[in-house]
């Protein structure tokens, strides 16, 4: 995409995944029955991160999400929740705002923050099931 002589910012990877997110939650939340949610914003930039997860042996067996937010957000969350499906939910801790930026080819650097929304979201949502599941 160009916008008179201006390039494209951001990757063709941030770019598909900004238009065809991957497991985004459309329309009614409770059409998707999950076992736990995290719910996170960023007061600077107005964007809020809900997160979805379903949980069978100890791994993450299914994710949705939600967001208001920016195409960096959409991309970075969309991004996360294919890197994040299948994983114990340990290791879905582990996955960094660095690693969702290398998978993605790079934000541009004054829309990093945005990859850590996502994160936040799905670490309040282990979080949520593990306090729920005790």
């Amino acid at each position: 995409m160009s916008l008179e002589g201006q390039d494209w910012v951001y990757s063709e990877k941030v770019k598909d995944h900004f238009l065809n997110p991957r497991n985004f939650l459309m329309g009614d939340e409770s059409k998707f029955k999950y076992d736990a949610m995290g719910l996170v914003g960023n007061p600077i930039c107005g964007d809020q991160m809900k997160m979805y997860i379903k949980v069978k042996n100890d791994k993450i067996s299914d994710i949705r999400w939600k967001t208001y937010g920016c195409a960096s957000a959409i991309a970075s969350t969309s991004a996360l929740s294919e890197l994040a499906k299948g994983k114990t939910l340990d290791d879905a801790l582990k996955i960094t705002a660095e690693d969702i930026d290398n998978y993605l080819g790079k934000l541009p650097k004054h829309k990093f923050h945005c990859s850590v929304l996502g994160h936040e979201a799905l670490a309040d949502a282990i979080n949520n099931y593990r306090k729920i599941s005790k």
